[in-house]
């Protein structure tokens, strides 16, 4: 191999090897107590408390607000606010939040479509009655001219 990277490969498939035939005490010993990190062993970590709001697996819990409860009803979740829990996880509330986004943004979209169509039956209508954008900015700086000029007029 000739070289510590592809050495250190070896040996690592080799102890690999070696776990695979193991009992499954040796195993949980060494995964449980030493972590291996870059060949040095170190002590393992203790975990923070558990708070008395998580679940059995370790999920923390959240308290609603009004605005989050709403959005749980909104969401199809829920159907009155009197189902909800005192406590739901993030992930349920997550969950409802992106399902809201969803509602929300197919309902711009839908406005956005009908506002389109909205604006050219408009437009058809005027262009019937023969009106334009240019022909409405000539009218406006024609009456605009005529009311310098009355203006210049009674200053003289």
């Amino acid at each position: 191999m000739g070289s510590w990277r592809g050495l250190r490969l070896a040996a690592g498939n080799c102890f690999q090897l070696y776990e695979r035939n193991a009992s499954s005490a040796i195993r949980f010993t060494r995964n449980s107590e030493l972590k291996g990190f870059n060949g040095f062993c170190t002590k393992p970590q203790e975990s923070p408390k558990a708070t008395t709001n998580m679940y059995s697996h370790r999920v923390p819990l959240h308290k609603p607000t009004d605005w989050e409860k709403k959005i749980l009803i909104w969401s199809g979740r829920f159907k009155k606010a009197d189902e909800i829990p005192e406590t739901i996880s993030f992930e349920m509330l997550d969950a409802a939040k992106n399902k809201v986004r969803v509602k929300v943004s197919y309902l711009m979209i839908a406005l956005t479509v009908a506002g389109c169509i909205a604006m050219v039956i408009e437009g058809k209508k005027a262009v019937k009655r023969n009106e334009s954008l240019t022909r409405l900015n000539l009218e406006k700086k024609a009456r605009l001219r005529e009311e310098a000029a009355a203006i210049k007029d009674k200053a003289e």
